[in-house]
């Protein structure tokens, strides 16, 4: 079989489906917390706690999410390629 090399380009916007928030949607992640505080050394200095839970939540929300079609598409993508680097882009 002639298997492909590929790149896919992908951001946040993949996972809403599943339920994941985004950053940056009306109702995302940065609406209810300060990009600096919860994202920055200095967010880190002032209050590790804060930092810690507010990416322990993500992780407990990933944990408990389901693949969508997209994650679906992505692995079966994988399968049939040589190679797939896949890129995620979250600003």
């Amino acid at each position: 079989m002639n298997r492909k090399k590929i790149v896919v380009l992908t951001g946040a916007g993949i996972s809403a489906e599943s339920g994941i928030a985004t950053f940056r949607d009306a109702d995302g992640l940065w609406e209810g917390h300060d990009v600096m505080e919860v994202a920055s050394p200095e967010g880190w200095r002032k209050n590790p706690a804060l930092v810690l839970d507010f990416y322990n939540q993500r992780r407990k929300n990933a944990h408990t999410a389901e693949p969508n079609p997209g994650h679906l598409a992505l692995a079966e993508l994988k399968k049939n390629t040589r190679l797939l680097l896949l890129l995620l882009h979250k600003t």
